[in-house]
């Protein structure tokens, strides 16, 4: 057998063993061969969801001075702080693919890389933090959950903490939303409005129509997704549309029915025209907050650099004592 047909041989057996790894819903560790495919599916996705987390920070971070009471300002505070270490837990996920976090933020901040449409939308008023956890958190539980059984081991376990932490923000945004529902008529107001405007940006979070998702089936064939855009963004509806009528609050959408046949609500088709625009830099804060990202990195270049030259020193001292 000559060289070339031995790398053939051990490739396929390579393959098989991959392939039966995922037959049998088992975990995929770093240290194991995977197809190139896979890898960069991977690297993909993580890196969009670790930037998604970093650049969410900033919508809500624009009202930590303008809460409300010392309250408010903590659990704000916190839920930031949360989603900062979101950003770390998987940013931590995509290295042990052979990535540097340093290269997925220099891909950001020119483009080449994305994060979720979502954090395009401005926070117009303190109802929108309560909106964001109600209906951005509560999207972004019904997608995560099913990753915490990815087939991808790290990206898995971070999933876990993740989700744990998400369905809280999701409960302080609901009851933050529950005492002003139980405020003024402008406190009404100012929910309504903000969940007009939050609502079909929510929808959109879950990716396109199955129809026009080209990575979808491989993902699902390879275990790193459970379910379709469709599928996850019809359990959000399902699950959303009791929270509103306890809440008070109306969804903007005329065509919003029950349907007993099918034994779940009917609803209409999202903007996708704005959702792709929003996706290519059209949307109303895209240049904002990518800005922003890029100047907090560039700033904090020295700090990344003073730790670089600390642990070199660290090291090097533990070298001399040996």
């Amino acid at each position: 057998m000559s060289t070339e047909e031995a790398t053939v041989t051990a490739e396929r057996e390579l393959q098989g063993h991959f392939e039966d790894k995922i037959a049998r819903d088992q975990r995929v560790e770093p240290r194991d061969w995977m197809p190139s495919g896979y890898r960069e599916t991977l690297v993909r996705q993580i890196a969009q969801h670790a930037h998604s987390e970093i650049i969410g920070m900033q919508p809500e971070g624009n009202w930590l001075t303008r809460a409300p009471s010392l309250r408010r300002k903590a659990i704000l505070l916190a839920k930031v702080q949360d989603e900062a270490g979101h950003g770390l837990y998987l940013y931590s996920a995509a290295e042990t693919l052979g990535v540097d976090r340093s290269e997925l933020t220099g891909k950001l901040v020119s483009g080449r890389q994305k994060y979720s449409s979502i954090f395009n939308y401005p926070t117009l008023t303190f109802a929108d933090i309560g909106v964001i956890g109600w209906l951005v958190d509560g999207a972004a539980i019904v997608n995560q959950v099913p990753l915490c059984r990815a087939s991808y081991g790290p990206y898995a376990r971070a999933m876990i903490r993740i989700c744990k932490e998400e369905s809280f923000h999701q409960r302080q945004g609901y009851e933050l939303l529950m005492t002003m529902m139980s405020g003024t008529a402008k406190q009404r107001a100012m929910v309504q409005d903000a969940t007009d405007r939050w609502w079909w940006p929510s929808l959109m979070m879950f990716g396109p129509p199955d129809g026009d998702s080209p990575n979808t089936r491989q993902s699902m064939e390879w275990g790193i997704k459970r379910h379709t855009n469709d599928e996850l963004r019809q359990k959000f509806v399902d699950m959303t549309v009791p929270q509103a009528e306890a809440l008070g609050v109306s969804l903007p959408d005329s065509g919003l029915v029950w349907n007993s046949e099918r034994g779940h609500y009917d609803f209409s088709e999202p903007d996708w025209a704005e959702f792709r625009r929003v996706l290519k830099g059209g949307g109303p804060c895209n240049t904002q907050r990518v800005e922003r990202r890029r100047s907090a990195h560039e700033d904090g270049a020295w700090v990344r650099e003073a730790a670089a030259a600390h642990a070199a020193k660290q090291a090097a001292r533990g070298e001399a004592a040996v």
